[in-house]
């Protein structure tokens, strides 16, 4: 029997006392221990009827095992569908009428507001708690059989992942066994992990980040990994002695570098920071490596096609750039409306092509089709240009460009100009209905501790910057901008806020 994930990720665990998690409590779990959880899950989820290519929804904390609710629906060959536990019972409908799971795994606490919602569409009701109680936990202490690893080819789904929705319903992005092994392939081989490392992991798993680039990569090496509930700047300062990795989102970076503990004696042995999920600042990379020496490497993905583009190890790592395409994936950037190639430097949409794209989206062929070009290139909507050294830098989402009389302005030409301004903190430009030119560039800014400046006085500052066109109509200041999960500034809330 062959099935490629299980076989890359998990089979060549089984009996190895190795350390994989490292708990901050102090509890360690042995590569063995974590499997032996994986397949007692795995025989309660086929006991209670889940089939191949069966959806298992879990919205339930961070823990061991929930990552091992994970390892049971590679082993079973059922689609792994995570699901933030933020999301409201609306919003949960909605994900369990599109995706029909078999099972949802939910906190005991959010059971009552569930469990009508998952009658309707036939999925069974399991619980598992922060504390590792629930009924899947109790069911699983009275399994003894070992459970056959079932047979699954590249092309068949091994998980399936919402975007975010900010431009319409949320769609369901499906991954195969293929699309998630090639991609740790070559993060393995090109961030050079091995069995030595060890990665500090704060992310939430219910997000590609967390879970098919982080946890995937530690499995494929060998790694172990300091295993925190979520992000906690003091867990975090007190972990890192411990650990050689580091991946994460800006925001982690900004609060580390608040606190004067965090300096180069704390990160003199760490070999690897990784950034990705929401654009690094040039100013956030240039202080970090001032305070520690080491440089983050910024890296480019997508929940459809986990990661396309990265600054290299082995070389320049260049601020306010993704770097290269990875081995064996293909990037070009096109004009949005004719498909052609644009020239060196100009932006344009960006396209990718891979054995790391998706397969589509759930239910939606037609939406599906118009996301690939005629020769297979998946067309990712976000905005990019490429130097003439091969370096890639996004410049915003085609969702978020702004046509103001008759002008493209790219938002993200705007912001770098905005966050030279001593006194702004980071900025984020929107374009809002406008009578006279369609669309009017607005700012929303947020200002550094004890800042003092008024609205004229930041334009003043960018006026000779910009083209009259490209400044803003408008600034408004705000305590802080809003973002989601993964540190991602939410524009269309933005826009909802000051669309008047």
């Amino acid at each position: 029997m062959t099935n490629i994930l299980y076989d890359a990720l998990f089979k060549p665990h089984q009996g190895c006392s190795d350390i994989f998690l490292r708990m901050t409590d102090g509890e360690h779990i042995s590569y063995d221990d974590f499997l032996s959880t994986a397949n007692r899950f795995a025989a309660v989820l086929q006991d209670v009827g889940v089939d191949i290519g069966d959806r298992i929804a879990v919205m339930v904390d961070k823990t061991p095992q929930a990552l091992a609710i994970y390892a049971a629906s590679v082993q079973i060959g059922a689609v792994y569908l995570p699901l933030n536990t933020a999301y409201t019972t609306t919003e949960l409908a909605y994900f369990l009428n599109d995706a029909r799971p078999a099972v949802l795994l939910c906190d005991e606490s959010k059971y009552a507001g569930i469990i009508d919602i998952a009658d309707t569409v036939g999925a069974t009701v399991m619980t598992l708690n922060r504390d590792g109680s629930g009924s899947l936990a109790e069911l699983a202490r009275e399994q003894t059989r070992q459970v056959d690893i079932v047979e699954r080819a590249d092309d068949d789904l091994a998980a399936m992942l919402y975007t975010s929705g900010t431009t319409g319903r949320p769609k369901g992005a499906m991954l195969s066994h293929a699309n998630l092994l090639s991609n740790s392939k070559a993060l393995v081989d090109l961030w050079q992990f091995s069995a030595t490392d060890v990665l500090l992991h704060a992310l939430p798993i219910f997000h590609t980040h967390g879970l098919f680039v982080a946890m995937n990569v530690t499995l494929l090496a060998g790694s172990s990994v300091i295993f925190m509930s979520a992000f906690n700047v003091d867990t975090m300062i007190e972990q890192m002695p411990n650990a050689t990795v580091l991946m994460g989102v800006p925001t982690f970076y900004t609060r580390l570098l608040n606190d004067p503990r965090f300096n180069q004696t704390l990160t003199a042995h760490m070999r690897l920071f990784v950034s990705g999920s929401a654009p690094l600042l040039t100013e956030t990379h240039e202080l970090f490596s001032e305070r520690t020496g080491h440089c983050i490497l910024e890296r480019y993905g997508m929940t459809e096609t986990n990661m396309n583009i990265s600054n290299p190890y082995d070389g320049e790592r260049r601020p306010g750039s993704v770097g290269f395409p990875l081995p064996g994936i293909a990037a070009r950037i096109c004009h949005p409306d004719t498909g052609a190639e644009m020239a060196q430097g100009d932006i344009g949409g960006l396209e990718i092509k891979g054995p790391n794209v998706f397969k589509g989206y759930w239910n939606m062929p037609e939406k599906t089709r118009e996301e690939f070009t005629d020769d297979g290139y998946f067309i990712t909507g976000d905005l990019a240009t490429a130097d003439k050294d091969g370096y890639f830098q996004i410049v915003g989402r085609s969702k978020d460009l702004i046509i103001t009389g008759g002008f493209n302005v790219y938002p993200k030409e705007v912001e770098l100009s905005l966050d030279d301004v001593p006194e702004i903190l980071e900025s984020a430009v929107i374009g809002i209905a406008n009578k006279d030119f369609g669309e009017a560039v607005v700012a929303v800014v947020v200002l550094n501790n004890r800042a003092n400046i008024s609205e004229s006085e930041v334009l003043t500052q960018i006026s000779n910057k910009l083209a009259r066109y490209k400044q803003p109509k408008r600034i408004f200041f705000v305590d802080e901008l809003p973002r989601n999960t993964m540190g991602k500034v939410q524009k269309n809330k933005l826009r909802e806020t000051f669309m008047d």
